[in-house]
């Protein structure tokens, strides 16, 4: 049984476009008014997700779970951690030790912030980052987002003479 209960996914648009996919990472926040970050990770019944580069941001996803009793049960992590594979990292107010772990495992960076965090301020803050030297962490997941999944380069490879 699913615990996702509506998701909303951004195929393409211009801002999409605009944002530079060789250099970005996607972040998540978990939040229920799309503005705040406002959610523990374990318990949030919503995640935002960004695509963010050093000079622009673009809205990725939008997805809201159903409400589930909080009876210590890890199991319903595992979905919340398959919706953020491919994030750099989570934004959220507080974050279990277990679940620390289980994030970093994905090589998802928890993030712990302040109350009522503004999200608008958190991206513009990574961007920022972004053109000023990223952290260990940053750095490490730009890298990681950077290296290519598709096969493409095998082609391009065959084309140069490059045999097995």
């Amino acid at each position: 049984m699913s615990l996702i209960q509506r998701r909303l996914q951004i195929i393409t648009s211009d801002t999409n476009e605009a944002v530079d996919m060789e250099n970005s990472v996607q972040v998540a926040f978990a939040s229920t008014d799309m503005k705040h970050v406002n959610q523990h990770f374990g318990s949030s019944k919503s995640f935002v997700i960004y695509t963010v580069s050093a000079d622009a941001a673009a809205l990725k996803e939008v997805s809201q779970f159903e409400a589930y009793a909080q009876d210590g049960n890890e199991d319903k992590l595992i979905e919340k951690l398959s919706l953020l594979d491919g994030c750099a990292a989570v934004y959220c107010q507080a974050v279990g030790g277990s679940a620390i772990r289980q994030l970093l495992s994905r090589d998802i960076q928890p993030v712990k912030v302040s109350e009522d965090a503004e999200i608008s301020e958190l991206v513009e803050a990574l961007q920022e980052e972004l053109r000023n030297g990223p952290t260990a962490w940053l750095a490490k997941a730009v890298s990681r987002q950077n290296k290519t999944d598709d096969d493409s380069r095998f082609d391009d490879m065959e084309a140069e003479g490059w045999n097995e």
